[in-house]
């Protein structure tokens, strides 16, 4: 009995992902594999990667997997749309990996590609997506390319759900302990850990965040009703703020997840403060000391610097960040003093720390 949905954090055909793809075909009498080219089907080189994609799985595995493709829903027929349903269907190994999340969604969506693959699960199978397919399999999906590079409203778009098979509810966040960017935080798959933390706001209350860190799977055996993490990194399940490390090489009964704690989400109009909001309403949320306090701190100081209504001088309210910024780095808080000058950097002040402690000003071009 197989009946395994296995999520890549990264590294669908890197070496130290060879170890992984071996065990799970393993856990298969014979293997009839597949791979969905979709997620790149917008692009031109289109079977170029398809070919890596086989001689990898051919070379690497010595496993011969055969292509089910579908570029595009728009594009293709009703024979084709049925015809790429039906070779899903005839594999017990179904791989997709990388592209972009919500180009797949645009062209599985109306061909209702999760329940083939919930299917596929009941009928003991293997579901392995990673890279840009895996942050499909959830019940929302966050289009990353959208918001990383072109700049979106942070939004969710309803996912293939087929996590719901293992009973659970949550967003896939890959690339979790992405580090790319070098001086600006391209983790939790290029967005960073602040905007992720924005958008969880959005999610319902019983909706998680599954990350998986790169070059690392989480397999979840749906038999054993558990989730195992191999190779480089760890998983986390995040529900509420609260964030629970799941180890490199550890197993993990599924009825933990379900169960774990959370806390009342705060919604998203109290962690980004509108402009028109009065310096009294954000000055209530930053007395609550909660989620959304320091936004609502940054959003008083730009009020403070922009005139008009409500002006109030900027200078103690700089000052009291950088007082609880030197607190927080006295007691090892350095994500929060982080983000405290974080607050300060994007309101046009920029922050010098000296021998006798920090001092600030304002850019001159401002």
């Amino acid at each position: 009995m197989s009946s395994i949905l296995a999520i890549l954090g990264s590294g669908e055909i890197a070496p130290n992902m060879v170890k992984v793809h071996r065990e799970l075909f393993s856990r298969l009498d014979s293997v009839n594999a597949v791979f969905l080219d979709t997620p790149f089907g917008f692009q031109e080189n289109v079977s170029q990667l398809s070919e890596k994609i086989q001689t990898y799985f051919d070379t690497s595995l010595q496993v011969s997997m055969r292509a089910a493709s579908f570029c595009s829903f728009e594009r293709s027929s009703e024979l084709e749309r049925a015809q790429f349903i039906q070779n899903v269907s005839s594999a017990n190994y179904v791989f997709a990996g990388p592209g972009s999340p919500s180009y797949a969604l645009h062209q599985w969506s109306p061909i209702q590609l999760g329940e083939t693959l919930r299917r596929t699960l009941e009928q003991d199978g293997i579901v392995c997506f990673s890279s840009a397919a895996a942050l499909t399999l959830g019940s929302h999906t966050a289009p990353i390319y959208e918001i990383y590079k072109v700049g979106a409203e942070l939004a969710w778009l309803p996912g293939l759900d087929v996590l719901s098979q293992a009973g659970l509810r949550a967003a896939v966040i890959p690339h979790y302990d992405n580090a790319e960017g070098g001086n600006h935080d391209t983790s939790r798959c290029y967005i960073g850990a602040n905007r992720l933390a924005q958008m969880e706001a959005l999610l319902p209350e019983d909706v998680a965040i599954f990350g998986v860190d790169e070059h690392t799977a989480a397999i979840l055996d749906l038999e054993a009703d558990t989730v195992s993490i191999r190779g480089r990194g760890n998983a986390y399940w995040r529900l509420g703020g609260n964030e629970r490390v799941l180890a490199n090489g550890a197993t993990v009964a599924l009825s933990e997840l379900r169960n774990a704690p959370s806390a009342p989400r705060i919604p998203i109009s109290t962690l980004i403060a509108p402009a028109e909001q009065s310096p009294q309403a954000l000055g209530e949320i930053i007395a609550g000391n909660g989620d959304g306090a320091l936004e609502a701190l940054s959003a008083l100081v730009s009020l403070a610097t922009s005139g008009g209504p409500g002006r109030v001088d900027p200078a103690p309210l700089i000052n009291a960040i950088l007082v609880a910024r030197a607190n927080a780095r006295a007691a090892g808080q350095y994500e929060l003093s982080d983000q405290l000058r974080d607050a300060i950097l994007t309101i046009g002040a920029e922050v010098k720390d000296g021998p006798n402690g920090a001092t600030w000003h304002f850019r001159d071009n401002l």
